[in-house]
């Protein structure tokens, strides 16, 4: 069982970048990345027993990404037979791609362009994943590659924070609060069933258990923090001070009910997610 949560975690990166680009978004790609390891841990604690470890998490994954983007109407599956040849993509080009990029194309070809040019999948290995035949995966793979150098020929418009007055303000009065080393008002402000996840390291649940969260940040000094926007989300960005400050390490996510801090979601212990994602500087 170690070495079986060994492997998963050395994994999870890429299990990561298959499901931000399948899903067009850093942060739902970890959602549905959680998804799918509660359903292997599952499947391991049922006595499920598999010889190709990295096929079967990818088919989970893919599983669940899908399941996630019909949830959202937001695809479907197109079926593809045609050959077409179009050459592989420098990895540097095709992750410097948006996610929202990816998103333009039919699923099968997501996938296929997404498992050989950027995670170095085979053509047989992206069949058994995408459950088709050789033949439609080949086909995915060619087309979308063509498609996406076309796509890719046109600018990405800068995703906007769409956040309301009252959203910007309250983002903005967390950030403060923890420039200022304030974290007794912090806790003041969480909601009796707050609940902290700190993205994949732990989750806790209750305002007891999450004053401690804020002990730990107050004892580190090297963080600094900024008020940004992540997908065009309210965030807080948390920068090394000991560096130029040009890129985020990590950011926070906070969730509000009627004023109170309702959720908190750190992603100090999931760099994996800053891979690609979108986020802006706002003060």
């Amino acid at each position: 069982m170690d070495d079986f949560e060994d492997r998963l975690t050395a994994l999870r990166p890429r299990l990561h970048r298959y499901c931000a680009r399948m899903t067009g978004s850093a942060i739902s790609g970890e959602d549905v990345l959680q998804d799918a390891l509660v359903k292997v841990l599952h499947a391991r604690s049922q006595g499920v027993e598999v010889d190709n470890l990295e096929g079967w998490l990818f088919r989970i994954a893919h599983n669940a990404s899908l399941d996630f983007l019909r949830g959202k109407a937001r695809a479907t599956v197109v079926a593809l037979t045609d050959d077409m040849e179009a050459a592989p993509m420098p990895e540097a080009d095709i992750v410097a791609i948006g996610f929202r990029t990816f998103l333009q194309l039919p699923e099968l070809q997501r996938c296929a362009v997404i498992l050989k040019d950027v995670l170095g999948h085979s053509v047989e290995e992206i069949a058994g994943i995408a459950g088709c035949s050789p033949a439609a995966a080949k086909s995915a793979l060619q087309r979308g590659r063509t498609a996406l150098r076309e796509l890719a020929k046109t600018p990405e418009d800068t995703r906007l924070p769409l956040m309301s007055d009252a959203d910007r303000r309250r983002i903005a009065a967390y950030v403060d609060l923890f420039r200022g080393g304030d974290f007794d008002t912090i806790r003041t402000m969480l909601a009796g069933d707050v609940k902290l996840e700190l993205v994949n390291r732990l989750q806790w649940q209750g305002r007891e258990k999450t004053g401690a969260y804020f002990t730990r940040y107050a004892q580190e000094t090297k963080w600094r923090f900024a008020l940004g926007a992540v997908e065009g989300r309210p965030a807080m960005l948390v920068f090394d001070g000991t560096g130029p400050m040009e890129r985020p390490a990590h950011f926070v996510l906070i969730g509000w009910s009627d004023n109170r801090i309702a959720e908190i979601r750190d992603f100090l212990f999931a760099p994996y997610v800053l891979e690609a994602v979108d986020w802006m500087r706002l003060g």
